[in-house]
């Protein structure tokens, strides 16, 4: 290099050079065959243009990672401030990404489709207006670190003498085939220094049970070899111990079942005990992880009351009329809030330590979609009338259906209703949906005979349409005696719908 140095600038050039110590950044050296000057560090060709990094935002308060639905904004475009950038899938919904600075977009580090992407991950950079995108520095941590390789284990020496040898231990061994194990069956093979390899496991998912290894231990007592699979790598001969009466005679599976179930060949019809795997998004995850929490944290209370809903259907009808077209969701919801304002002990959250009563009466209605069920809320449902619930409630679910709610319209909260009657469900209970305390179930509709007394005072059986609301509620803040008088309220606003004028 020094003598390549010394004939491109000439013998003098050098020697300046080196009598003056390394050259500041950004100065150049005349290079007489070369082009001119040329700085020697510290210029954009040698270094790249810096990037600006775009990271994987937190797009809801449950979110633990994302998806990559969709890139609105392809290599060397320009973007601003507030544009598009990107569709992310939560654990909720679909959301775009909006971005919080100017720039072109420079790399675009995760591909449409990527799944499970980690919060904080780099996923994209920009660099600023008038710069060379195509140069854009990829910084070293741009893709996710792979995981540390697990620590050799130590070695430590015993000293000499005599000594209780201990079982030798199942470990991971290059070439030989791993094998499932439950905890009898451990014992039993590192007690008597066994190969699980050498028999095919009868357990479920292919599991060596205690069983197939009472069973390994007869044949080896026996000297029979092994009537299954052969050994990859076979283990050294162990010294054995003579088996208790109760393991000599153990009765072992007569119908060893498959380790593996069989994969189902697509065009083929499908094999006996096939099953597809399908993989869980990231709000079916959620979903489940919500309602184990629910249901493992939160003692549910339960009760239910029988409500006629006659008045509602004669309103309901009048209504129509006038070209007013609401459900008897509608009035259910409308009524809830009616008997929260009146009932205020009821409209409360518990956050693990107190419980907070709240202002506002914001209704989360349940509405299933493709992806899994979400709820979304009606902001201060009191100060609402029935036509302005239907119109809200009708946009909501069409927006959860798209999977386009932004994050406050199913953040947050003070009670939920869940309805099935239109499926043909007369009852059924309703996981609380927490912070919340409370959630209401909804049943269908359904003729019933009762008996009623007319002007005159006498009974005549008259048919009625009664519709069954079951309440689940939080007992740490919502007792039985509680629960049992805004039923009570409840029933009293749904059977007069005129009382829900009057709030």
């Amino acid at each position: 290099m020094a003598a390549s140095l010394w004939l491109s600038c000439g013998g003098k050039g050098v020697a300046r050079l080196l009598l003056r110590g390394r050259p500041a950044p950004g100065v150049g050296v005349f290079f007489p065959g070369g082009g001119g000057w040329r700085r020697l560090r510290g210029t954009p060709e040698l270094l790249g243009t810096p990037g600006i990094k775009v990271l994987m935002p937190a797009l809801s308060p449950t979110m633990e990672e994302g998806n990559i639905v969709k890139w609105l904004k392809n290599e060397g475009e320009t973007v601003n401030a507030g544009d598009a950038l990107c569709e992310i899938e939560t654990d909720k919904a679909v959301i775009t990404m909006e971005s919080s600075d100017d720039g072109i977009l420079a790399k675009i580090l995760v591909e449409e489709g990527s799944k499970n992407v980690r919060l904080g991950a780099l996923i994209c950079l920009l660099v600023e207006e008038g710069r060379d995108w195509k140069q854009v520095e990829i910084p070293a941590d741009g893709s996710e670190p792979s995981p540390p390789a697990p620590p050799a284990p130590a070695l430590t020496s015993t000293p000499a003498g005599p000594s209780v040898s201990a079982p030798p231990k199942l470990e991971h061994q290059p070439g030989k085939l791993q094998v499932r194990l439950s905890p009898a069956a451990r014992n039993i093979l590192e007690t008597h220094g066994l190969d699980p390899s050498n028999i095919t496991p009868s357990g479920p998912r292919g599991i060596f049970t205690k069983e197939d290894a009472l069973k390994l231990l007869q044949e080896k007592q026996k000297g029979k070899p092994s009537e299954l699979k052969p050994v990859v790598s076979p283990a050294p001969p162990q010294p054995t111990a003579v088996p208790s009466a109760s393991q000599a005679t153990a009765v072992t599976s007569a119908s060893p079942r498959p380790a593996v179930p069989p994969v189902s060949t697509p065009g083929q019809p499908a094999a006996l005990g096939t099953f597809t795997e399908i993989p869980a998004s990231n709000i079916r995850r959620v979903i489940a992880k919500r309602l184990t929490e629910s249901k493992t944290t939160i003692p549910h209370a339960y009760a239910a009351a029988d409500c006629d809903i006659d008045a509602i259907l004669k309103l309901r009808r009048e209504l129509a009329k006038d070209d007013i077209k609401v459900s008897v969701n509608d009035f259910i919801i409308k009524a809830t809030a009616v008997t929260l304002k009146q009932m205020p002990d009821v409209n409360v959250t518990w956050d693990g330590e107190v419980c907070r009563q709240l202002q506002s009466i914001d209704i989360s209605i349940a509405v299933a979609t493709d992806r899994g069920l979400i709820t979304p809320i009606i902001k201060d449902v009191t100060a609402k009338g029935i036509k302005e619930i239907a119109a809200s409630a009708k946009a909501l679910a069409k927006k959860a259906r798209d999977g386009k709610l932004l994050p406050e319209e199913y953040q947050g909260g003070s009670f939920s209703i869940s309805n099935l009657g239109m499926f043909g469900i007369n009852d059924f209970t309703a996981v609380i949906n927490p912070p919340q305390a409370c959630i209401l179930a909804v049943g269908q509709a359904r003729p019933e005979l009762k008996i009623v007394e007319d002007e005159e005072g006498n009974e005549k059986l008259m048919q009625h349409q009664l519709m069954t609301v079951t309440l689940s509620s939080d007992g740490r803040v919502v007792d039985d005696e509680l629960a049992s008088k805004f039923l009570k309220t409840l029933k009293a606003n749904i059977e007069n719908p005129m009382r829900l004028a009057l709030c």
